[in-house]
């Protein structure tokens, strides 16, 4: 299960990084092109002009930092660490774009502030953060995203009370601390609520097609919105066009026939393609002391995608299986007995597929034919394929 997976430092330090980098680049990036533009507009409700300053709940606002860091180190299983990092992701990539789309500026000036202590966290404030970053409040959606994240973290039902009462006050600081209207807490409250329901505990394969969303929302902020980048768009487009055929799934998506992809699907997808043919490249430079595929059994050879001179050493006219979707096949290979099985790279093959491949395998080596089964990188799908006839095969 998922939910027992071992969890080690290494893997809180990696979604830690990955969360703190995301945030420095985009929440800032937002903030700068608000005040760049000259926002003036706000989202005041009527009410809120005689809602009073609490210099003291700077200290619960702030404090919404140390949860950020403290939350990976504090949840309990993989899974829970999977779930809290993706939401956090999501919850700082939708925002900083709403921000960027809409930006706003807070309506009401600060009073000064009498003591020496919160003058100074004030003034870090002010330094980190501007006044433009409002609807929906992260601050917000992202209490709510730690609170759900470490309701199992803590086993003593008096902790989880304090912990749910402090995030409560963390979100209504953000208010009293003249940092955001009430809109912005009720939008954040929401988005926190979506990214909840969106990421779920249990998942089993990766969710690649969050992470491809994910890195569509960075270009478009980066890209498009803040460097007004034609290229970046293309990317954006792109990138969203695969997180799509990975959310159906649809591991037909890039049509390739005999080994190759037609004229329109690289017009579509080729930040895709190149992306995997220069992982490739860096796999064959990183293992290139090694042989580029092994035998496993008797005629069944597996491993990556094969270089012309590569292709060489395997047997001669070999039964050619290919299970890479994102690279063309090599033109020595698709000339002679190729079958293509498209399959989605990180994610596990379905039932069938699986068994049509390893009927294939079966009958072809039956016959006394070698086999190259391959896919990209050699790595997760000829391995798992190959697993599975094995088993067959022992039975």
């Amino acid at each position: 299960m998922v939910a027992a997976a071992a969890i080690t430092w290494q893997m809180r330090g990696r979604h830690f990084i990955i969360n703190f980098l995301v945030f420095a680049l985009c929440y800032p990036l937002a903030n700068l092109l608000a005040a760049h533009s000259n926002i003036t507009r706000n989202v005041a409700l009527p009410f809120e002009s005689a809602l009073p300053f609490v210099p003291w709940m700077i200290i619960p606002y702030l404090s919404s930092g140390i949860f950020f860091a403290a939350s990976f180190a504090w949840v309990r299983t993989a899974d829970d660490l999977r779930v809290l990092s993706q939401r956090l992701l999501l919850a700082t990539v939708v925002a900083t774009l709403a921000f960027a789309i809409y930006p706003l500026q807070f309506s009401m000036a600060r009073p000064a502030v009498g003591n020496p202590l919160f003058t100074a966290l004030f003034e870090f404030l002010s330094v980190v953060d501007r006044p433009y970053n409002q609807l929906p409040s992260l601050h917000v959606a992202f209490c709510f995203i730690f609170w759900r994240a470490l309701q199992t973290s803590f086993v003593p039902a008096l902790t989880r009370i304090l912990l749910t009462a402090w995030l409560a006050l963390v979100a209504i600081a953000t208010v009293f601390t003249y940092q955001h209207q009430f809109l912005d807490v009720v939008a954040g409250l929401m988005l926190g609520l979506a990214a909840t329901l969106l990421v779920r505990h249990g998942r089993t394969q990766a969710n690649v097609a969050l992470y491809y969303l994910l890195a569509a929302g960075i270009t478009l902020l980066v890209g498009v919105l803040a460097l007004h980048s034609t290229l970046a768009m293309y990317l954006t487009a792109s990138l969203l066009l695969v997180s799509l055929a990975y959310a159906r799934p649809d591991r037909f998506f890039l049509h390739k026939r005999q080994g190759r992809y037609p004229l329109w699907i690289w017009l579509l997808y080729a930040p895709y393609l190149l992306g995997y043919w220069l992982t490739w490249c860096c796999v064959r430079w990183r293992e290139r002391q090694r042989t580029p595929f092994i035998e496993i059994s008797e005629r069944l050879w597996i491993g990556r995608r094969l270089t012309a001179a590569e292709a060489k050493k395997l047997p001669p006219q070999p039964v050619v299986i290919d299970l890479a979707n994102e690279l063309s096949e090599t033109p020595a290979l698709r000339s002679g007995d190729y079958h293509y099985f498209p399959l989605l790279d990180l994610r596990l093959p379905d039932a069938a597929m699986t068994d049509e491949i390893v009927e294939l395998l079966l009958r072809q080596i039956g016959e006394g034919r070698s086999v190259y089964l391959h896919c990209a990188m050699g790595y997760s799908r000829c391995t798992l394929i190959a697993k599975h006839y094995m088993e067959k095969t022992a039975r």
